[in-house]
């Protein structure tokens, strides 16, 4: 139903789409290499996966933000459907980009606690204008819409199951208290993407 929805879109709303997913997607950039990452607080998801990975081995956060999503757009793709997929996979790319470009530029911060609350709300009006506008930033948020289908958890239940395995590897990866800081940050990122 919602891919014949989807097969009559004018022009002026893909243009509108592109738009707003390119701004969500830079947003969530920002919110990344300006105030989490430079303060060792990791946010949820493949997300925060890819942050670790990144700490561990010290390749660029970017590749593994487009990596790691892959196999989740392909999954979207064959259960979700052909327009969420692409606009996933054009907000990951910009995402990705966006962090690689990014990396030079200070931090705005080196406070914790203020990395975690601007940088949780920044990811969180990013993370709701992409969601707004069709897509995902993360893969664990398609698996989560695919298990929402079938059982009686909400799709934040279900991301939030998630989230707590990735919190606890980053208390031993950053240590607890980025573990906690991240904890705050995904407090502020849930207000904008629940109002989406």
């Amino acid at each position: 139903m919602a891919r014949q929805h989807h097969q009559k879109i004018s022009a002026f709303e893909i243009a509108r789409r592109i738009v707003f997913l390119t701004v969500g997607a830079v947003l969530m950039a920002v919110g990344l290499e300006i105030f989490l990452v430079p303060n060792r607080i990791v946010d949820g998801g493949i997300t925060g996966i890819s942050i670790m990975l990144s700490e561990l081995t010290g390749v660029r956060l970017g590749i593994f933000l487009f990596i790691l999503n892959l196999p989740f757009l392909i999954l979207g793709y064959k259960q979700i459907g052909k327009t969420f997929a692409i606009s996933t996979l054009y907000g990951v790319a910009v995402m990705s980009v966006g962090t690689f470009l990014l990396h030079p530029v200070d931090p705005l911060t080196v406070s914790p606690i203020l990395a975690a609350v601007f940088g949780g709300g920044v990811l969180g009006v990013g993370v709701g204008m992409v969601i707004r506008f069709g897509g995902s930033l993360d893969g664990t948020e398609i698996v989560a819409i695919l298990i929402n289908k079938n059982t009686p958890f909400s799709v934040g239940e279900i991301v939030m199951f998630f989230n707590f395995f990735i919190l606890l590897a980053a208390g031993f990866v950053f240590g607890w208290d980025n573990a906690m800081y991240s904890i705050l940050s995904l407090i502020h990122i849930s207000e904008p993407t629940r109002r989406s």
